[in-house]
């Protein structure tokens, strides 16, 4: 039986199937072997002999049963559900999926001020009622944005912005390293930021410093005419504050694809706000996903074979 080079752990994304993510890694790694696990005994039988385990999670007891292993490549691009302590002191580097989300979450960040600003959830209704009447809208042309975190996501949505003509603060931790926006600050001048935009975009890791950074202080900020996008995490909003906001009408409205909680309750008054768009943590979703992983890892397992060496490879975190 020949030992496989990377294992497919029987984990989804997305509801995608672990084996279309085998068959992407197949494509680019025609010479090697791809195995992709579909029981529990196989896949403790096949993380026993390859080199590099992929998927979601990874559980710190399969390592004293994973002798070769060199490689965990997570297929989600925050790796704080990993015991990573774990994996590195087994001798196992981890690499994450920074990146992969940038064109799509960046496409839905766009999507939703459009929708917002040309006001399409009223042209549905007006439609279902076969109802003819005119009505006020706005355009992005002029407006500014405030960007929180210039990673990937951040970047991709900044460089999907300009075009639209909309000016850009960029708001990271280390804002001397600058950034693809008009400007950049760091999280001391948020309020600021806050201030000054038309959108205010969260696309930030969750960290002890994003955690509830968009709170009743931060709202009160924020313009009345401002909107507010969350793709980053539900926790770094406080929820209640943002219900007392809307509720008041202290800002325009807001686009949530990750709440706190998550799942959002049915009877959550989030729910109720005719100004509220709410998608179930799908902006991350693309039938892309698994090719954009595949290029990550496939390179990476190119260099590990012409390095010899587990290390300087793309999204190492570990």
């Amino acid at each position: 039986m020949t030992d496989p080079d990377v294992v497919v752990l029987r984990q989804k994304v997305h509801g995608m199937a672990p084996e279309s993510y085998g068959e992407r890694l197949r494509k680019r790694l025609p010479d090697h072997e791809i195995a992709v696990a579909t029981t529990p005994t196989e896949e403790r039988d096949l993380l026993a002999r390859a080199r590099v385990a992929t998927g979601i999670d990874f559980d710190p007891a399969w390592l004293e049963d994973a002798p070769n292993l060199e490689l965990f490549a997570c297929t989600y691009a925050g790796t704080g559900h990993l015991d990573v302590e774990a994996l590195t002191d087994a001798g196992v580097a981890v690499t994450n999926a920074a990146g992969v989300h940038g064109p799509n979450i960046s496409e839905y960040v766009v999507g939703s001020l459009i929708a917002h600003e040309r006001r399409f959830r009223l042209a549905r209704e007006r439609q279902e009622r076969a109802h003819w009447e005119a009505y006020p809208v706005r355009e992005l042309q002029g407006s500014t944005a405030a960007v929180v975190g210039l990673g990937a996501i951040g970047s991709a949505l900044v460089d999907r912005l300009h075009p639209f003509g909309v000016e850009t603060i960029g708001v990271r931790y280390t804002p001397e390293k600058g950034g693809p926006t008009d400007e950049v600050v760091g999280f001391d001048r948020t309020h600021e930021a806050l201030a000054r935009a038309d959108y205010v975009i969260l696309a930030c890791p969750l960290t002890d410093t994003t955690r509830g950074l968009i709170d009743a202080d931060a709202l009160a900020s924020m313009r009345a005419d401002a909107l507010l996008v969350n793709v980053a995490r539900g926790p770094v909003v406080d929820t209640d504050a943002l219900v007392t906001v809307l509720r008041n009408e202290d800002i325009r409205g807001a686009t949530l694809d990750v709440t706190d909680p998550e799942p959002l309750p049915a009877d959550h008054p989030l729910w109720s706000f005719d100004n509220v768009r709410i998608t179930p943590h799908n902006a991350g979703n693309t039938p892309k996903y698994y090719d954009r992983l595949a290029d990550i890892l496939a390179e990476n397992l190119r260099r590990m074979e012409q390095t010899g060496a587990v290390e300087g490879l793309d999204n190492q975190v570990a």
